[in-house]
C-alpha cells in the first residue's frame, strides 16, 4: 500500500536541483521510514503474542497475534529505486489477515504501523530538509 502525498513531482524536481548529496539523503529517508514500517508493524504482530499450545488469535480489529512467527519474518524493505522503498510482508497470509476475508474478519498491522511511523517520519523528513538545506547530513 504506497504512501503517496501530493506535490510529489513539484518536491522532486526541487530536490534534484539540490544536487546528488540532496537526493542520496533524501533516498536514504525513503529506506529508512519503509523499515521503519516493517519494524513497528512486526512489533504490532509480536505484542502480547504467546507462540505454540497457549496461543489465543487476535480479536477482530486488533494486529494478528504472533503464532509460528512467519508473518513477521516475512517482512523485509524493497529498494525500488532513488527515492522508492516498500515495505513488504509477503507471506501467503498477510494480506488475508491485514483486510480480512468473506469468513474472517481484518486483523490489521500494516496500516495502524503506517499511520505511527508517518507521525515520526514527518518530524524526519523536516529534520532532515533542514540539515541538507544547511550543508550538513543526515
Amino acid at each position: 500500500m504506497p504512501i503517496k502525498f501530493r506535490g510529489a513531482d513539484k518536491h522532486l524536481r526541487r530536490l534534484k536541483a539540490m544536487g546528488p548529496r540532496a537526493e542520496k539523503e533524501a533516498s536514504r529517508l525513503v529506506y529508512t521510514l519503509a523499515d521503519m514500517h516493517v519494524a513497528e508493524a512486526s512489533h504490532l504482530i509480536t505484542e502480547g503474542a504467546v507462540s505454540g499450545a497457549n496461543h489465543v488469535p487476535s480479536a477482530p480489529g486488533q494486529p494478528p497475534n504472533e503464532d509460528t512467527g512467519d508473518l513477521r519474518r516475512s517482512g523485509h524493505v524493497e529498494k525500488l529505486g532513488p527515492f522508492r522503498a516498500n515495505s513488504v510482508f509477503d507471506a501467503p497470509h498477510a494480506l488475508p489477515l491485514e483486510f480480512g476475508t468473506s469468513k474472517m474478519a481484518e486483523r490489521p498491522f500494516a496500516r495502524p504501523a503506517a499511520k505511527t511511523v508517518r507521525k515520526e517520519g514527518e518530524a524526519l523528513a523536516k529534520a532532515a530538509a533542514k540539515r541538507i538545506s544547511k550543508g550538513g547530513t543526515l
